[in-house]
Parts: structure tokens; sequence; C-alpha cells
């Protein structure tokens, strides 16, 4: 983890987190898209979190993205708007060089920051071992797993499910509920 740096994305990082995001849904079992966005695609998407006041993280070793991670809300509804889902991708020659382990907590922080309450995993596939021991180290709890739930590469693949609290958790009532019972 020495010499990982995680800041802000930037608009010339989406090319990298492409490429990234790209050897994993064509080698991998982490995403379970088929086909990778295009550039265009990855700037939407990052457009749409920051549009969200959510952000979108970069670890990067001199100078080089090795990774990137960001948060989304977990559901459109009003109930979900204390919930986040993460999301986080390492480039594949830097898998196990604690990339992950520099990004997830920044995450987890600036979620907490902004008043979230909840942050939510889903994983692709039981056998992303390092992704859950990643999320596990970082206080995430197993909640469930959702048996041959994707198809890809010619078999069932599960989704395992992880969260934990942020901040208060669900000990107190968000700030804005607390102030419409008085």
């Amino acid at each position: 983890m020495t010499g990982v740096a995680v800041r802000d994305s930037v608009e010339a990082d989406v090319v990298r987190c492409r490429d990234i995001y790209a050897h994993h849904v064509l080698t991998g079992t982490a995403s379970f898209e088929i086909d990778p966005p295009d550039v265009a695609e990855m700037s939407r998407r990052r457009a749409s979190v920051l549009d969200q006041g959510l952000p979108y993280l970069v670890a990067e070793r001199e100078g080089r993205v090795l990774g990137y991670a960001y948060a989304s809300n977990w559901r459109p509804r009003p109930a979900y708007r204390h919930s986040v889902e993460n999301s986080i991708y390492i480039d594949k020659d830097a898998v196990r060089q604690g990339i992950g382990m520099a990004l997830l907590p920044v995450l987890i922080e600036r979620c907490t920051t902004l008043g979230r309450r909840r942050m939510v995993a889903v994983i692709g596939d039981s056998a992303q071992t390092p992704s859950i021991s990643l999320h596990a180290a970082c206080g995430f709890q197993m909640v469930g797993v959702l048996p041959s739930i994707g198809f890809k590469f010619g078999r069932w693949l599960d989704s395992v499910m992880m969260q934990r609290p942020l901040g208060p958790g669900d000990t107190t009532l968000p700030f804005v509920e607390a102030s419409r019972r008085n």
C-alpha cells in the first residue's frame, strides 16, 4: 500500500477506469456486464455519481491509476435515500497490493460525512473471495447470497450481499426525519 494516493477522480481518469473495468467485464465475474461500456458511457456513469453528490475516487501510484471506487444510491425510491452501494475495481496487475484497502475506507468515510447511514456491497459471484475479504476487513457483514442469479461464461453465478452501518447507522433517526417530528 506504500505510495498509494487516493483522490477524487477527474474526467481525464475515465479512460483508465474504463480500461480497468473492461478487463473485469471481459475476463471475470466481478461484473455481470457482458460487453464493456465505451468511454462515453463510463463518463456518463461517473457524471451521474457526481451529480448525486456522491464520491468517485481513484487510487494511484507514481501517477498511474491502479483502481477506482464510487458510491451510488442503493435504490431510487425515497425510503432508500440514506443508503448507498459501493463499487470498486482494481487493475489486473495491481490486485492484492493494498489498492482496495486504500480506496474502500476513504469511500466509507466520505459517504459517512455525507450523512449516509448504510453501505451495501453487491459482490458478483461467491468465488470473489478477495472482494469478500476486503469488505469484511472494512466492517461489512454478510447478509445473504442470491444463488445462481446471473449467467456468464457458461455458468451460473451467485451474488453476495454484504452491508455495514455508516456513522450511527440505524441507532438514531436521520436528521431530516428527526426534525420533522418536532
